[in-house]
């Protein structure tokens, strides 16, 4: 059963938006958009637009909070395009804390969603090669996590975790078998993918702060242009080539409605190329970095969706089952086509 999401009290408001030299509110709407724990509303007042978001607190939740609103901020001050946060009055910080919760405030940016355009992937790629260049100064005051999808511990455990924890879904009765023998070749898969990379050198590969989950929904366009880079909370420290791989793989992979086995194999290899050939433009990558992206891409599809599978069963409202077997016809199409890809990648 899908959960509530939550939402603003009137009181709870009324105090946050005190705290903010916003003018007065003229309307406020729900965004409804990532964790349904953390309520987000976009605000219309007497001096703009505003995104205000209350983040579930914790220690380690707040520690990266302070960090991505720091890397923000310097992102500002070198014209990348950001949605700006709004200080507290009388604040040093961009965070407001109260009574247990995280609130963080920002100028709303107005943009279009990506429509597929080559034009458009092709800045998305450079203008990941933009971020890439614009913290490569960043002081990193605050750790960054370091954990990836990357050779992981947690997706390996995943995998063991995914037959008990899909098989009460109703698809899964009487294919007990086959959900077992799926995750044992996503496992090896992710297993052969972890050490290819590996053997071509990412433990040398030097660190770099990422943003770990640059995908289209998490950018606006103005016409062909990139205007807002968003969601900043799973920014990392590892090697470039995790974002460069990840990013090639979310815009050019291909869903379906829902029938899942309708959904596409393949990807659109065109769109895949052109956001390389945009990051390349704006900042180069090593020959072996090159050839650790097709690798690094098996690695980042399967763990996207194990994870969540292994803990609910299910990927949203996707059921785990269905999903897992459209993951290992992509992963397997990945591999028969390798050979078209690994030869532009080193161009």
């Amino acid at each position: 059963m899908t959960s509530e999401r939550e939402r603003f009290s009137p009181s709870e408001l009324t105090f946050v938006l005190s705290r903010y030299d916003v003018g007065s509110v003229l309307g406020a709407r729900e965004v409804a958009r990532g964790s349904r724990r953390s309520p987000k509303l976009l605000l219309t007042t007497t001096t703009g637009r505003y995104i205000l978001k209350r983040r579930v607190e914790s220690p380690e939740r707040a520690a990266r909070a302070e960090f991505a609103h720091a890397l923000i901020q310097h992102l500002v001050l070198r014209r990348f395009p950001v949605a700006s946060p709004v200080r507290p009055i009388g604040a040093r910080e961009t965070l407001l804390v109260h009574d247990g919760a995280v609130y963080e405030l920002f100028e709303f940016v107005e943009g279009e969603a990506y429509d597929g355009s080559l034009e458009q992937t092709t800045n998305a790629g450079q203008t990941l090669a933009r971020f890439h260049r614009a913290i490569s100064d960043f002081d990193a005051t605050w750790p960054a996590a370091r954990a990836s999808y990357h050779d992981s511990a947690n997706v390996r455990e995943a995998l063991h975790t995914v037959p008990t924890s899909a098989a009460s879904h109703d698809s899964v009765a009487g294919h007990e078998a086959e959900l077992l023998s799926l995750t044992q070749e996503l496992h090896e898969r992710y297993d052969q993918a972890s050490t290819r990379a590996n053997e071509l050198g990412f433990a040398d590969w030097p660190p770099w702060i990422v943003h770990g989950d640059w995908h289209p929904g998490n950018l606006l366009f103005r016409n062909t242009h990139v205007c807002a880079v968003l969601d900043f909370d799973s920014v990392r420290m590892q090697p470039r080539t995790l974002d460069l791989a990840n990013a090639m793989l979310q815009f050019s992979i291909l869903r379906g409605g829902g029938d899942l086995e309708q959904w596409p194999s393949y990807f659109d290899l065109t769109r895949m190329r052109r956001f390389y050939i945009g990051y390349l433009t704006r900042l180069d990558l090593p020959p072996d970095q090159r050839r650790a992206l097709l690798p690094l891409m098996i690695e980042s599809v399967v763990a996207e969706s194990v994870v969540p599978v292994a803990l609910t069963g299910s990927f949203g409202q996707i059921p785990g089952f269905g999903l897992l077997q459209v993951v290992r016809r992509k992963v397997r199409w990945l591999l028969d086509h390798a050979d078209q890809i690994e030869p532009w990648l080193l161009e």
